[in-house]
């Protein structure tokens, strides 16, 4: 239903602009009107910009497959970017003319009504469109149905400049209201244009919407059981947007209350951004100073039996709950038994569980060169 929306207010929006091209380039050419016909260009870049939105927005929400693993919303933003290719070459061509008039002799300009009617009309079809195209592009946060509407709005400004160059031409004699009138038309488009082109760019490059990240670091700020957000990455895909996070939780939790907490932060963001696709990484948190100290005891023990082996490595200790998980690697000499060797790993397991009352002791044996006896 949101496809069906979407592709109806663009639909429509295409009609629109054919309409008003039409009767602008009309009205234009009869009256000689370089403010109507500046007007009559900008509608006909709209028909672009609503035929490359359609087909966007059609795109656009087909869904991730094998090659485009985020989906396919990036196309709004390339349909974007290209609009605002296709304004600022309009606007150069009407400076152009404008200019052109303002230094030469300025032609004969017919003002009538049906001057006044073309762009009075053409605002109140503006207004609708941009209207529904704000409303279903904020509803489903298409930035193609946006930019679409940014266009429609941005007529309206420029047909209301044009309707003051007509009056001034027509009632005050001002012979250069005309051209006036559509330099400012095209500032006006410039202005736009760039806002969108920044705007457009920054969704290509991957930016974070803005405000977005403070919003979820305020909401995971109170998750109970978690220590700090160490990383956190936003990006947008047309209407999706991928939040990837890595949190690190307090060291004594179990596998299922790390689970619980991942599910809330996962909740908390998708109620901050819905639909929002979440991927949460727990760490388990160290505390270095305890860390520290049980491997200065257990580094103890293994010196003062070190004549029973020939060294040790990846000594790792986990502290799960009240609980303690030690493994390592023990290197016996080459020639030792394996009864021996099993001899030293119980004893090795006893006193490191003397000082560690309750902890499991892994101790993987790996033989090594020089000779030891127990």
């Amino acid at each position: 239903m949101s496809t069906d929306e979407k592709r109806s207010v663009a639909f429509l929006s295409v009609l629109a602009a054919v309409f008003l091209t039409g009767l602008k380039l009309t009205v234009g050419l009869l009256t000689n009107s370089l403010g109507i016909l500046s007007e009559a260009a900008h509608s006909g870049l709209d028909l672009v910009a609503a035929l490359m939105t359609l087909f966007a927005v059609k795109i656009s929400d087909i869904p991730a497959d094998d090659t485009h693993h985020y989906g396919h919303g990036k196309v709004e933003g390339f349909s974007a970017f290209f609009e605002v290719f296709l304004l600022l070459v309009t606007c150069g061509y009407i400076i152009f003319e404008a200019l052109e008039r303002m230094i030469g002799k300025s032609p004969h300009v017919e003002v009538n009504i049906y001057s006044f009617a073309v762009m009075g009309i053409s605002i109140v079809v503006d207004i609708s469109r941009s209207t529904s195209l704000y409303r279903v592009a904020k509803k489903y946060k298409s930035q193609a149905l946006e930019a679409d509407a940014l266009h429609f709005s941005s007529d309206i400004w420029s047909s209301a400049v044009v309707i003051v160059g007509l009056v001034a031409y027509k009632f005050f004699g001002i012979a250069l209201a005309d051209s006036i009138a559509a330099l400012v038309v095209a500032v006006l488009v410039i202005v736009v244009s760039i806002r969108l082109g920044i705007r457009t760019v920054n969704v290509l490059l991957d930016k974070a919407p803005a405000g977005m990240r403070q919003s979820v670091e305020d909401a995971l700020a109170q998750l109970p059981g978690a220590e700090r957000l160490d990383s956190l990455r936003i990006r947008t895909s047309g209407v999706k947007t991928f939040v990837d996070m890595r949190l690190t939780l307090t060291s004594d939790l179990s596998f299922s209350e790390a689970h619980r907490i991942a599910s809330t932060a996962e909740r908390k963001v998708s109620e901050l951004i819905p639909g929002a696709d979440v991927i949460v990484h727990a760490d388990p948190a160290k505390n270095p100073a305890a860390r520290i100290e049980t491997e200065d005891r257990i580094s103890g023990i293994m010196k003062e039996h070190e004549r029973l082996f020939v060294g040790y490595h990846n000594l790792n200790i986990i502290h799960h709950q009240d609980n303690y998980l030690v493994s390592m690697h023990l290197v016996m000499a080459g020639d030792s038994h394996v009864e021996e060797a099993h001899r030293v790993c119980d004893h090795l397991e006893l006193e490191i569980k003397q000082i560690m009352p309750g902890a499991t002791v892994n101790i993987h044996i790996e033989p090594g060169r020089q000779p030891k006896g127990f």
